[in-house]
């Protein structure tokens, strides 16, 4: 079996609102505290969980992106427009409200408070050309 990513430590400021956040904008459960520690997981999929974690310390950057499907992409955007958060066509720059399409897909990328970059994808431009196994 390859490999599979099975959680993630995301950091936060205050990790049970970061984590209610993110699961209503994707519409996956979350809780306030999971089974190994003090972390408000995120289920992300079956296979995946975003462990928030909090901290007092400076939280670095990250950069973490959801591919989803059309209806599902379409689904998102709007939780994200009633959530009157900012969004964007490009990782860096202003909000411009737009989505990116150059790609054979559709994208979008939000900050958060905490500084991380969010992103929304339909076709993984990560995937199109993946090298093969050695």
């Amino acid at each position: 079996m390859p490999a599979e990513l099975d959680h993630l430590l995301v950091p936060a400021k205050d990790r049970k609102a970061a984590a209610a956040l993110l699961a209503g904008l994707l519409g996956v459960p979350w809780a306030t505290h999971g089974p190994a520690g003090p972390f408000s997981p995120v289920y992300v999929n079956e296979g995946l969980t975003l462990d928030f974690d909090e901290w007092t310390t400076p939280i670095p950057q990250m950069h973490y992106c959801f591919r989803v499907t059309e209806t599902e992409f379409d689904t998102v955007l709007e939780r994200i427009k009633a959530q009157g958060i900012a969004f964007r066509s490009h990782p860096h720059g202003p909000a411009n409200h737009q989505v990116n399409n150059i790609l054979g897909g559709r994208m979008i990328y939000w900050s958060v408070p905490d500084g991380h970059v969010w992103e929304l994808l339909t076709v993984s431009y990560e995937r199109q050309a993946a090298p093969s196994a050695a």
